[in-house]
């Protein structure tokens, strides 16, 4: 091996093709002498995927020092509980809120006998706030639950007490931004916290979950408390694509050499340049 690697060497040198050292710069065909480093400040880096987007919804929502306590909250005040009748998706259909979340969100749906929105039974592969797999069952309701992101009791305190009644109804059956199907008792632990209280014990979601509370926060013009804030940026640092930078910037670059094609051929010297790829 050794005689191979100073054989590829020699004739790296002899074709005009210089080997970086682990960490040089690859655009430099000729090592600098090593200096001790100087150590300032490091340059932040981009925020990627959803930390990005994390941030970008940060950036347009209006933080509070807390959250208010206003008086006259009932769930009726955003209508009747998964009423067909409101503007968003799924709205006028035929069917309840709650029958097309888990028809959207179940696999495997089954329907009650002559009807086309009772769902009766299906599967939850992977529960956005635990992890684990559900069973639906009709007969068991209450271990799929439909959680508002941000919830009812939250907005009304954080400004949809002042709405007219049909925003609020609107509000209450987004199911293209407020609602997801999740575990029954995950949602309940979660009550009417936001991200500066609870975050999901599924670890792979708890991006996601705050990505989209602060879409909804965005989209209804409701404000998000300073906790909030808090708790949002501290997780981007976690989110899946943050870390593996993370992780590749802590490594550094490496050299990585391709065998040749053919030990008894050699190496052409077209073939050389691609054995001097530095991995990212």
């Amino acid at each position: 091996m050794r005689t191979l690697l100073a054989a590829l060497i020699g004739l790296g040198a002899a074709t005009g093709c210089a080997y970086p050292v682990a960490g040089a710069d690859p655009a430099r065909s000729n090592p600098t002498p090593r200096t001790t480093p100087t150590h300032g400040p490091a340059a932040a880096q981009p925020a990627t995927g959803t930390a990005r987007l994390i941030l970008a919804e940060l950036s347009q929502v209006r933080v509070i020092a807390a959250r208010p306590d206003v008086p006259g909250y009932k769930r009726d005040q955003f209508g009747q509980t998964w009423t067909d009748d409101h503007a968003g998706r799924g709205g006028h259909n035929g069917c309840d809120t709650r029958n097309d979340v888990l028809a959207a969100q179940l696999t495997g749906v089954q329907y009650r006998d002559r009807s086309r929105c009772v769902v009766i039974a299906g599967t939850m592969p992977t529960d956005p706030y635990t992890g684990r797999r559900i069973e639906f069952r009709k007969a068991a309701a209450t271990k799929v639950q439909i959680d508002h992101l941000y919830p009812l009791a939250r907005a009304w305190d954080m400004g949809a007490a002042d709405w007219p009644l049909q925003r609020r109804v609107d509000f209450a059956n987004d199911q293209a931004a407020n609602l997801v199907a999740v575990d029954g008792p995950a949602n309940a632990s979660k009550n009417d916290d936001g991200p500066g209280e609870w975050l999901p014990i599924n670890r792979s979601y708890r991006c996601t979950y705050v990505l989209r509370y602060l879409q909804v926060a965005s989209k209804y013009t409701l404000p998000i408390t300073a906790a909030d804030r808090d708790a949002a940026h501290a997780i981007t640092r976690s989110c899946p694509q943050e870390a593996e930078l993370a992780r590749r910037r802590a490594r550094g670059p490496t050299i990585r050499l391709e065998k040749p094609k053919s030990a008894a051929a050699g190496v052409m010297p077209g073939e050389l340049s691609k054995l001097c790829q530095l991995e990212p």
